[in-house]
């Protein structure tokens, strides 16, 4: 169950179908971020494709020298720019691939435009997702439920007054749910994989998007039809409001905090903003496929990350070429010429991660983020009000605390002490106020509240720390002072424990339109309506590592970090929904 594998082989199969010469790849926008995250540019040239252009690009120019892989969505809109394209071919042959299914009337269209006999094979190749980690994948949207309104565009007054029972009031925007489907579909059919669906009771999207998944196996069952195994595979659909602290968390691995202090955005990292930053690298490239020093390091702490850094640059002096000196003869040229492009390579390597975690470290000092983490994970472990609401107070009236951080630390406490009868929210509020925080900004407290408050959840989120967890704990810190940052396991880890220990009960995750599954998972695909987080696949790979026999795979709507999450809260719920799209402008 490796999806950038999975993607990987269906890109490589259809560059090799074309047969030798050279090529063109003909994308669309998110097929072109569906090849990027798994192939560099320079792998694919060295497969003989030389250009790759955007099905909607209005100025290709002719050249029938070229043979064109077109790789797209099975859209209305590409079949449309496929059709003018097969009408006047600017190439001399086309090997079509779609990457999800495609209706026979689509195919039919196809045919009757090619009049020159250009196609040489039309094909489903089934990778309609973005491949972000062997055992991670997401599908690159944001904005995935709308509130309910009435005709006139206000938030239905009915829905808000169930909002208080249940979490209805957000629904799947039809075009996103569609997406979700197709997404997922695609998934199972890359990994060849028929699943029983479980989804989570107290989310009506869960349902729904369960019920479109099996509805798409039904109809397509020849493509489903896989070798039977002797535990079916399991897709367990979840909702984000269940567990809304993990995506608020601080977060202290190196993929992680890249993701929640730069941004990761199908592998590519913004240090435009770096002070001093050169300009070879003020957009850099973090792929485990490519990078052996970020594959080793994804998962590591950031002290760890810091030893190994400097180990790295020490190893890297060793290798650097002394000057002109040493190279005397022929054989210590010749040497420095074979050693060059990997000497070339490592220098690349170096300067990238060097200056990344430079940055993050800047970032840590300049925002305090060691006091603040140690504040949100008191938070989200710890049931100490008394203390909790001393450290918020004292950090909010910290002026190196960031705006964010400082609606952050208030969103945690709101979520964690809801319904604590010496609850201080309207005091902390207040003090984001004093501070000059917008009304945006201290609205996103009450977004939360409402996205993924006791009402809305379907779990217990903080559950009462009993007397064997304190001594874990206390242990647990002996061990080395990095575990202050690090004792939040998200909810999504007590979920799959209790899957795989055949525990979780039916009652909160029922089966799909089938009796339930006796024998213990193996294979599980686990999606997060709403968005998945770094710090929830790392317990994903934790749990693969030291599970034998059982594999996970997560995936999201997308890949979260505190700022796409807001944003995500504020465009779903009825008290943010008006003004999401200002916070969508901001950001762009």
């Amino acid at each position: 169950m490796n999806v950038t594998l999975a993607v990987k082989q269906y890109i490589s199969k259809m560059i090799e179908s074309s047969g030798a010469g050279m090529k063109v790849l003909l994308m669309d926008k998110e097929t072109t971020s569906i090849v990027s995250v798994v192939y560099t540019q320079s792998e694919i040239l060295q497969k003989e494709v030389y250009l790759f252009e955007r099905i909607d690009s209005q100025n290709r120019e002719s050249m029938k020298h070229l043979k064109a892989i077109c790789f797209l969505r099975p859209t209305k809109q590409n079949v449309e720019h496929l059709i003018q394209e097969l009408r006047r071919p600017k190439y001399s042959v086309y090997f079509i691939y779609f990457s999800n299914v495609i209706s026979k009337s689509e195919i039919k269209a196809l045919a009757e435009a090619d009049e020159q006999e250009v196609v040489a094979e039309v094909q489903e190749f089934y990778g309609d997702f973005i491949a972000i980690n062997p055992h991670v994948f997401s599908l690159n949207l944001q904005g995935v439920a709308k509130v309910r309104r009435d005709a006139g565009g206000a938030v239905n007054q009915h829905v808000l007054k169930c909002l208080l029972i249940s979490p209805q009031g957000r629904s799947w925007d039809p075009s996103v749910l569609w997406r979700c489907t197709q997404g997922l579909t695609s998934l199972l059919l890359a990994l060849k994989k028929c699943p029983m669906i479980r989804y989570q009771l107290s989310s009506d999207m869960s349902k729904r998007l369960g019920e479109n998944v099996k509805q798409i196996i039904t109809k397509e069952y020849e493509l489903f039809d896989f070798r039977k195994t002797e535990v079916p595979p399991l897709l367990l659909i979840l909702d984000r409001s269940d567990d809304a602290i993990t995506p608020l968390l601080n977060q202290w691995t190196y993929q992680a905090m890249v993701h929640e202090l730069l941004g990761i955005n199908n592998n590519r990292i913004d240090l435009s903003r770096v002070p001093g930053i050169s300009k070879d690298l003020r957009e850099v490239v973090l792929s485990a496929e490519n990078d052996e020093f970020y594959a080793n390091n994804l998962y590591l702490n950031f002290g760890e990350i810091g030893t190994n850094i400097k180990n790295l640059m020490e190893d890297f002096q060793k290798k650097r070429p002394k000057g002109q000196q040493k190279l005397e003869s022929i054989s210590d040229m010749k040497s420095f010429v074979d050693n060059y492009p990997q000497f070339k390579k490592m220098s690349g390597t170096v300067s990238k991660h060097v200056t990344v975690v430079g940055e993050l470290s800047r970032l840590v000092a300049e925002r305090q983020l060691m006091e603040v983490s140690e504040v949100e994970q008191e938070l989200a472990c710890q049931n100490d009000h008394s203390s909790a609401q001393q450290n918020v107070r004292r950090l909010l009236q910290n002026p190196r605390v960031s705006e964010m951080d400082a609606v952050r630390l208030v969103a945690l406490y709101a979520l964690r002490y809801e319904r604590h009868s010496s609850s201080i929210l309207p005091a902390l509020v207040e003090l984001l106020a004093r501070r000059g925080v917008s009304e945006t900004r201290r609205k996103m407290v009450q977004c939360v509240v409402e996205y993924g408050g006791k009402r809305v959840r379907g779990s217990d989120l903080v559950t009462p720390t009993d007397a064997v967890a304190i001594t874990k704990q206390f242990f647990k810190g002996l061990k080395g002072v990095e575990n202050v940052y690090a004792q939040h396991q998200p909810l999504l880890h007590d979920t799959l424990d209790q899957l795989i220990k055949g525990r979780l009960k039916d009652s909160q995750f029922p089966y799909l339109g089938a009796s339930s599954l006796r024998d213990r998972p193996q294979d599980v695909i686990v999606f997060v309506i709403g968005g998945a987080t770094y710090e929830e696949a790392l317990c994903v790979y934790n749990m693969n590592r030291n599970t034998p026999g059982v594999r996970i795979v997560l995936g999201g709507s997308s890949m979260l970090n505190t700022k796409s999450f807001l944003e995500e809260v504020m465009s779903s719920t009825s008290s943010g929904g008006e003004r999401s799209q200002g916070i969508s402008r901001h950001r762009h």
